[in-house]
C-alpha cells in the first residue's frame, strides 16, 4: 500500500506535458497544474484568435490567463523531493504492445527488466530489487524478459519442468517422472542443455568454418572475375592491334598485286600496240602494191604491160601469222588471290572455333553437374574427325576420317612429322576444351584416349604411348577387360561389356569420364585432375583387324 501511495504522489506531482516533476508549478483556473515553461510553450504554439485551452480538460480561456507561480505546490514538491520522491517514468519506460510487462506493477505497467525462472514472474527495475537483496531470492535464475515463462510449467501437474526425458525427447516435471515417464532415460534439463550446447557449438563451428570457406570462395571468384576482365581487355586490345596489322598487310598485298597487274598490263598492251602498228604498216604497203598491180592488170598495150611488169618492186617479207592465245595470266592472279582468301578463311574458322570454345568456359571454381541421361550428354556432343597426318602407316582411315582400322599392309601416307612411327595410334584434328561428349564404336583391343598435342610421336618409348606418360589418358577395352592408363600406371576397372563407349570431358573442371552407352549411361571410370592444355581425342589399336569409329551423334 505504501508503494501504491508513492506511485500516486508521482503521478499527482508530475507535469502532464513533460511527464517530469513540476518545476515552477502554476495552476490554471480549471485546477490543473503545469510547469510554467511547459504551459507557456504550449500556449505559444496554440495562439489562434486569442483563445487558449487547458491541455487536459480543454477548457477555453479568453484572453490568455496570467499565471503566477503556485508557491504552496512548489514548496510541497521540494519537500517531497527531499523525502525521496522520484520523477514519474517517461512514456518509453512503460510496456508497449511488443514488450514484456512487469507482473507486479498495478495500473500502467512498466517494462520488465528480467524474468525469474523460479518465480515464473517478470519484474521491472523497481520490483526486481529484492532478487538482488534477499539471500533466498539471489539463488533464483534470472534471464532476459520472456513472454513464454508458462511454457516452463507442466500443463498436467502445474509444476516447473526441470527434467528432460531423452526417451520421449520432451521436458517433464518431477511428478511426470513418477508417472508416465517412469523408467525412461531422463536427465536434468541443465545437463541436457549442457550436452546440446556442446553440439550447438560444434554446429556453429562448422557453420563458421563454412562461412570462412565460402568467403574464401567468394574472394577467389572476385579474383577470377578480375582476371577474366583483365584477360579479356588485353585480348581485345591485342587482337585489335593484330587485326590492324593484318589489315595493313592485306592492303599492302592488295596494292602490290594491283601494281604488278597494272605493270604487266602496261607491258603486254605496249607489246600488242607495237605489233599492231607493224601489221597496220604492212596492210598499208600491201594495199599500195595491190593498187599498182591492179593498174598494171588493166594496161591494154601488151608491150607496155611487159615493159612495166619487171619494174614492180617485190613484196617485203610478210609478218608471221598472229595466233591469239587466251589471256589466262590475270585469271591466274584472281585464282591465286581466291586461294589465299579460302585458306585464310579456313585458318580463321578453325582458330576462331578454338577461341570460342576456350572463351566460353570460365566456371573453373564452380563446375556444372555432370549429365545423367544420354539426352543430357548429347547436349555437349562434338563433331571430331581423325587427322591422317598423325596416323600410323598401318592404320587405314575411312568413313571420311571417322574410322580407323589396323591393317597388315602399309598404307600410302605421305611422311609427316606429326605421324606416330611405332605405336598404332592416331589423333583427332579438332582440339577439345570446355564440355565435350563423343562416342566410340570399337571392335577388338582399343585404347580410347585423350592427349595433349605435344605428346611424343617418334619411337616406341612410353613417351609416345597413350596413357603411358603424363600427357595422355587412355581407357583400354577388349571384351570384358577394362583398364585405365595414365603416367604409365595401369588401373584395372570392372564393368559390363560394351562395344560402344561414351566419353565426357569437362576440361575446366578437370573431369574425364568413360561410360557404357545406354539410356541410363553406366559410369565405368571417372578421372579428376587438372588439364593445362587443350586435349585431342585419339585411338591406339592393338589387334590386326581391330577398328575404332567416331560415331555420328544426332
Amino acid at each position: 500500500m505504501a508503494q501504491k501511495g508513492v506511485q500516486l504522489h508521482r503521478e499527482t506531482f508530475s507535469c502532464s506535458i513533460c511527464l517530469d516533476l513540476l518545476k515552477d508549478p502554476v495552476t490554471t483556473s480549471c485546477g490543473h497544474s503545469y510547469c510554467m515553461n511547459c504551459i507557456k510553450s504550449h500556449w505559444d504554439g496554440e495562439d489562434h484568435k486569442n483563445i487558449y485551452s487547458c491541455p487536459q480538460c480543454r477548457q477555453m480561456f479568453r484572453p490568455r490567463p496570467v499565471l503566477l507561480k503556485n508557491t504552496i505546490l512548489a514548496d510541497l514538491v521540494e519537500e517531497l523531493k527531499k523525502t525521496g520522491l522520484k520523477a514519474a517514468p517517461a512514456d518509453h519506460c512503460y510496456a508497449g504492445a511488443g514488450d514484456v510487462a512487469c507482473d507486479v506493477c498495478t495500473g500502467r505497467k512498466l517494462k520488465a527488466l528480467k524474468s525469474c525462472l523460479v518465480c515464473l514472474i517478470s519484474y521491472c527495475d523497481q520490483h526486481l530489487q529484492p532478487h538482488y537483496d534477499v539471500p533466498q531470492l539471489k539463488k533464483h535464475k534470472l534471464v532476459e524478459p520472456s513472454k513464454k515463462l508458462q511454457e516452463n510449467v507442466c500443463s498436467r501437474h502445474d509444476e516447473v519442468m526441470k527434467i528432460f526425458c531423452r526417451t520421449d525427447q520432451q521436458l517433464i516435471c518431477y511428478l511426470c517422472l513418477m508417472d508416465e515417464h517412469k523408467g525412461h532415460d531422463t536427465v536434468s534439463a541443465a545437463a541436457e542443455r549442457t550436452e546440446r550446447q556442446k553440439k550447438l557449438e560444434g554446429s556453429r563451428q562448422n557453420i563458421q568454418q563454412r562461412i570462412q570457406d565460402r568467403e574464401k570462395d567468394v574472394k577467389l571468384l572476385q579474383q577470377q572475375a578480375e582476371a577474366i576482365n583483365l584477360s579479356a581487355d588485353k585480348a581485345v586490345e591485342d587482337s585489335k592491334k593484330i587485326f590492324t596489322e593484318l589489315i595493313r598487310l592485306m592492303e599492302k598485298r592488295s596494292s602490290d598485286v594491283k601494281q604488278q597487274v597494272r605493270s604487266q598490263q602496261k607491258r603486254e598492251v605496249s607489246r600488242v600496240k607495237e605489233l599492231q602498228e607493224k601489221l597496220e604498216q604492212e596492210i598499208t604497203e600491201l594495199k599500195r602494191k595491190d593498187a599498182e598491180l591492179k593498174k598494171l592488170s588493166h594496161t591494154e598495150d601488151h608491150n607496155q604491160f611487159l615493159h612495166n611488169y619487171p619494174s614492180l618492186s617485190a613484196l617485203s617479207q610478210s609478218t608471221p601469222s598472229i595466233h591469239i592465245r587466251p589471256l589466262s595470266y590475270f585469271e591466274d592472279v584472281t585464282a591465286a588471290v581466291l586461294e589465299v582468301r579460302d585458306k585464310l578463311q579456313d585458318v580463321l574458322r578453325k582458330k576462331w572455333t578454338n577461341v570460342s570454345l576456350t572463351g566460353t568456359e570460365v566456371d573453373v571454381l564452380l563446375p556444372q553437374p555432370e549429365p545423367k541421361t544420354r539426352a543430357d550428354f548429347l547436349k555437349y556432343s562434338c563433331e571430331i574427325t581423325l587427322e591422317p597426318n598423325t596416323a600410323h602407316k598401318r592404320l587405314l582411315l575411312s568413313e571420311r576420317n571417322r574410322t580407323a582400322t589396323r591393317m597388315y599392309d602399309t598404307q600410302s601416307y605421305c611422311s609427316h612429322p606429326d605421324k606416330f612411327t611405332d605405336w598404332f595410334q592416331v589423333l583427332c584434328r579438332e582440339s577439345l576444351t570446355g564440355r565435350c561428349y563423343w562416342e566410340v564404336e570399337r571392335r577388338g583391343g582399343v585404347d580410347v584416349a585423350v592427349a595433349y598435342k605435344n605428346v611424343s610421336r617418334v619411337g616406341r618409348s612410353t613417351e609416345c604411348g597413350f596413357g603411358r606418360n603424363n600427357k595422355s589418358w587412355a581407357w583400354y577395352c577388349d571384351k570384358n577387360s577394362y583398364y585405365f592408363w595414365h603416367n604409365n600406371v595401369k588401373t584395372p576397372v570392372s564393368g559390363p561389356e560394351s562395344s560402344r563407349i561414351g566419353v565426357y570431358l569437362d576440361h575446366s573442371a578437370g573431369i574425364l569420364s568413360f561410360y557404357r552407352v545406354s539410356e541410363t549411361m553406366t559410369l565405368l571410370h571417372r578421372v579428376q585432375t587438372t588439364f593445362t592444355q587443350p586435349l585431342y581425342a585419339g585411338f591406339n589399336i592393338y589387334s590386326f583387324g581391330g577398328t575404332a569409329e567416331l560415331c555420328k551423334l544426332k
